[in-house]
């Protein structure tokens, strides 16, 4: 006999038991307390690399589902600053990836952000406001950022991302790293291959300055696949409150800047290309 959801006690064992078996809370829970203290303590902003995130099954089945440059209807992003493509739309993602998605905006998945990042009251995105899937092509970038603080029609403090990768046979050469910049601007102090099932999470600020501004220098069949999640807030601390702004991009010390010239044509030959 099937369950019946309306049944308000086995609705939620339902829902925790579709997270279990998507996520392995019970491995990343054992992990934090070494992890809590390495996000602390992390420099230049609180983060972690959580290596082997997902059952290898289950990111090869979301990788699987991962479309291709022409596959959906993307949001392609091309100017000075970024070269990507993006869709927070689930009606272009598989199956799984939605489940996958909902999980790791569930009950069970927050209580962990919440301990390991010490941010309590943690709010998921439903609507996956700048989210979802994230593709960047060979020559691809995205600059050196921090993100929009707040989202605008939720009215909540973005506090915290979450990137998974899923990119098989990853070289260091082919770049893509996601680099963590000092709040000054003057280095890079750490950097994160994005490398197959590794998750990245750290805190956002107006000073978590993040991004890989290389262009990539993957094989032309290959690209950076991600999915991304951010949490928010009802509230900041004080001395994190700031005025309202969207993405913040900086430029790195001595970095050039692209001919505006070279940006347009480059972007009429992607549209072609796609065609």
């Amino acid at each position: 006999m099937g369950l019946n959801l309306k049944n308000s006690l086995e609705y939620p064992l339902l829902t925790m038991r579709i997270v279990q078996t998507l996520i392995p809370l019970e491995k990343l829970n054992a992990l934090l307390p070494t992890l809590k203290a390495e996000y602390a303590n992390a420099l230049p902003f609180p983060h972690t690399a959580l290596d082997d995130f997902l059952d290898r099954e289950i990111a090869e089945a979301i990788l699987e589902e991962f479309p291709g440059e022409n596959d959906i209807r993307w949001k392609n992003y091309y100017d000075q600053n970024q070269k990507k493509q993006a869709n927070e739309n689930e009606e272009f993602m598989g199956p799984l990836t939605r489940k996958l998605l909902h999980a790791l905006n569930s009950a069970e998945f927050l209580k962990f952000l919440e301990e390991l990042t010490g941010i309590q009251n943690l709010i998921a995105d439903p609507g996956f406001r700048g989210g979802g899937l994230h593709n960047i092509y060979r020559g691809g970038k995205l600059g050196i950022h921090a993100d929009f603080n707040k989202h605008e029609s939720l009215n909540l403090d973005r506090r915290l991302n979450l990137l998974l990768y899923l990119n098989k046979n990853w070289k260091d050469e082919y770049g893509g790293h996601i680099e963590l910049w000092d709040k000054d601007m003057k280095h890079c102090v750490k950097k994160h291959a994005p490398l197959f099932n590794r998750a990245v999470v750290f805190t956002t600020t107006d000073t978590s300055y993040h991004g890989h501004p290389d262009p990539l220098n993957c094989p032309a069949d290959m690209s950076r696949k991600s999915l991304a999640l951010y949490y928010y807030t009802d509230g900041r601390p004080g001395e994190e409150v700031g005025q309202f702004h969207s993405t913040l991009f900086k430029d790195r010390p001595n970095e050039p800047k692209e001919n505006s010239l070279m940006i347009k044509i480059g972007k009429y030959l992607r549209k072609l290309k796609s065609r």
